[in-house]
């Protein structure tokens, strides 16, 4: 006899929370293995750096599959505005709050709640201080992306109240 196989739709919305959770989850071990070997050796920059050419390396390929089919950006800051807005959704399920510039290629990359910073407790000054630390691979995914759209960058992060946390993005020229 031939066993039955049912259809087990999945409901969109579990799979999207499963989603969210598989993304948190995985992003928190990643960071967990860095500070974990940096706390052995000694040396948590290179473990960091590591997180950060994750990061990197990730963002690159996001970015080559979300500007396939689009027609090419007329200028540096079209490019920020679509991080911002398609880039981060895709990432995060939401856009980024506030975008400012000086139009001398420094920009700051507001979100104001944060995903992976939701769970972190808020107020403590231990979490405040080793917060940045969960930022390395999103500094990573922005530094790629903008590679790929052939913006040479560095990508720092700031955070000073939790869930809240600010990029920097300093373009540089050649």
């Amino acid at each position: 006899m031939r066993q039955q196989i049912t259809d087990t739709k999945i409901n969109s919305h579990t799979s999207g929370e499963a989603d969210e959770c598989l993304f948190e989850y995985l992003h928190a071990e990643m960071v967990n293995y860095a500070l974990n070997k940096s706390c052995k050796n000694k040396e948590g920059e290179e473990e960091l750096s590591r997180l950060e050419w994750m990061g990197f390396s990730v963002g690159y390929r996001i970015i080559e599959r979300l500007t396939r089919e689009w027609n090419r950006f007329k200028d540096e800051l079209d490019m920020i505005k679509f991080i911002c807005t398609d880039f981060w959704s895709s990432l995060y399920h939401k856009q980024i709050d506030n975008l400012r510039t000086n139009h001398h290629g420094v920009y700051v990359l507001q979100d104001n709640s944060f995903r992976l910073l939701n769970k972190v407790g808020t107020n403590n000054k231990q979490y405040l201080q080793e917060s940045p630390r969960l930022l390395t691979f999103t500094c990573g995914l922005l530094r790629g992306s903008l590679a790929n759209l052939g913006i040479i960058s560095t990508v720092n992060a700031e955070i000073s109240t939790l869930p809240s946390c600010k990029f920097h993005v300093q373009v540089q020229r050649i």
